[in-house]
């Protein structure tokens, strides 16, 4: 059995007036014990920070994600210089919740669980974040935290190489070199007919990128770290897209990905 992980996380609140107290969390710090996995989210959707504050500073926010994302990266990210860096430029109105514990199987997925707790935007009637979706949101996730994620070219129409009409799109890739790297999450759990259609379409697209852009393509799909492989139905997903050179990896190595694209690309 696999060994959880002991982490922290605390929310960062927007509280533009000190008087009223209202607040609306803006982002999601996640810790690990020991200085291991450190990462940071912070809301996509600004629209409940505008209506609380139509005068709120989003750019200054934004900026202050990057700036908590590269002192992450530095390995001088914990709380006590959060605080600091809050009072010094915020005043108040950036807040640290108390840290609470968690255990995590995979710190990659359940950022991505707390972000979708406390940030997004709960619509009524609607289902919770699809499968594929939390996945992909942990693979931005970690693209972001190696500065990578800008750089790439996403939602990708894959009618651009192979029919139009085609409905399909690559969430996210990037050249290197003479390699076009692709990136798709996958849910094994939520959506075992995705891959056939993944594995049905790649030869076809790789087949149109080189002829529009002279370069092979790679694709790597990304799945759920603790998927059951014993299923019949997702050993014959896997199987399928093995056919199809689909490579496939999983959320919990979503870290060394991000990584290694970091260093193809040059950046220090």
């Amino acid at each position: 059995m696999k060994e959880r992980r002991q982490c922290e996380f605390f929310l960062l609140r927007y509280v533009p007036d000190a008087v009223k107290d209202e607040f609306v969390n803006v982002g999601v710090v996640l810790l690990e014990s020991g200085g291991g996995y450190a990462d940071v989210r912070f809301t996509k959707d600004w629209k409940r920070v505008r209506c609380l504050d139509p005068d709120a500073d989003v750019e200054m926010l934004e900026g202050l994600e990057r700036e908590i994302k590269e002192r992450m990266l530095e390995g001088g990210a914990n709380q006590e210089w959060l605080l600091k860096r809050m009072e010094d430029t915020f005043s108040n109105a950036i807040r640290l919740t108390p840290a609470k514990a968690v255990l995590a199987d995979s710190p990659q997925e359940e950022i991505g669980r707390l972000v979708e707790m406390y940030l997004e935007r709960a619509k009524r009637g609607a289902r919770s974040a699809s499968g594929r979706m939390q996945i992909f949101q942990t693979m931005r996730g970690e693209f972001e935290r190696q500065g990578v994620w800008k750089l790439m070219r996403h939602n990708i129409a894959v009618s651009e190489y192979t029919h139009r009409g085609d409905p399909l799109k690559i969430d996210a890739a990037y050249r290197p070199n003479g390699t076009v790297h692709m990136y798709q999450a996958l849910s094994l759990e939520a959506d075992v007919n995705a891959a056939k259609v993944l594995a049905f379409t790649f030869p076809k697209l790789r087949e149109g990128v080189m002829r529009a852009e002279q370069a092979e393509t790679l694709l790597t799909a990304i799945v759920e770290s603790d998927a059951e492989r014993e299923d019949d139905e997702k050993m014959f997903a896997l199987e399928t897209l093995a056919a199809s050179r689909i490579m496939v990896a999983t959320t919990a190595e979503l870290p060394r990905i991000a990584q290694s694209v970091r260093q193809k690309m040059g950046l220090q």
